[in-house]
């Protein structure tokens, strides 16, 4: 006896809901950069104020996820490729990514930033009274790293700068280090990786924090995923993210939230 219209039909509404969650069940991959401490290895192991705390966000909003260190120039590849079922974690709101991307909630706040300078420099710049007398000066050069955000304002700011851009594919790290040692007369110095760079490494010593009355602080960090992750996908994460009230939390007071 030959199988009904309707039990053919039932069929195949089965395997379109078996297939629908199985994709469902996919993990989604989350990739991250190697920037201590808020993500990095070591001995093999992945550490980080920053990791840690996105990979509780997704165990607790109960959505799969693989997380993968990916460098940055990469991971933005990936976006524009339009990769799908894809994250990365920590990321600034920008305008020109809305197009490609949509946002969590905030899951850090920076603390201000700070500009790390060369003891070459040190008197040049300390003559400047803000970040953006400093970056009008045309005798200094600026580092930064190629392909990361410093945050709206300041990326704006340096894009109308006629101050020398060394921009360099490193770490943070190495960039910090070409500040101390004079290949670089100053860069916008993140105090958490600054602070562990530092301890890490005693070149660092030989550099200066300055500070400006108009450094920019206060920036929020985001998992930024792709625009075919699903809104209730996203509305998990930023329950849990804001039950956590993690934004203002420092790195050592993140071991509470184990």
């Amino acid at each position: 006896m030959l199988p009904s219209h309707s039990s053919f039909l039932l069929l195949a509404l089965g395997l379109h809901a078996a297939g629908a969650q199985a994709l469902a069940a996919e993990p989604i991959t989350v990739a991250w950069r190697e920037k201590p401490p808020y993500n990095y290895t070591e001995n093999g192991v992945e550490k980080g104020f920053l990791l840690t705390r996105g990979k509780l966000i997704f165990e607790r909003a109960g959505v799969p996820a693989k997380f993968v260190e990916e460098p940055t120039k990469r991971i933005w590849a990936n976006f524009q490729a339009g990769k799908t079922n894809y994250c990365s974690l920590g990321r600034y709101k920008q305008p020109e990514r809305d197009n490609m991307a949509q946002y969590s909630a905030a899951m850090h706040v920076d603390p201000p930033q700070a500009v790390l300078v060369s003891p070459n420099d040190l008197d040049r710049v300390r003559s400047h009274k803000s970040l953006a007398s400093l970056l009008s000066d045309p005798k200094l050069s600026v580092g930064m790293i190629d392909g990361v955000s410093y945050g709206p304002r300041f990326d704006a700011m340096l894009q109308k700068s006629p101050a020398e851009h060394v921009l360099r594919t490193v770490d943070s790290a190495s960039m910090l280090r070409m500040v101390a040692v004079g290949r670089v007369s100053y860069t916008l110095a993140d105090r958490y990786g600054y602070e562990y760079a530092r301890d890490h490494d005693p070149v660092l010593a030989q550099a200066t924090v300055v500070e400006f009355p108009d450094a920019q602080g206060g920036l929020t960090r985001h998992i930024m995923c792709s625009k075919d992750v699903p809104a209730a996908t996203m509305r998990k994460l930023n329950r849990v993210i804001e039950a956590m009230k993690i934004t203002d939390k420092t790195p050592r007071e993140d071991q509470a939230q184990k």
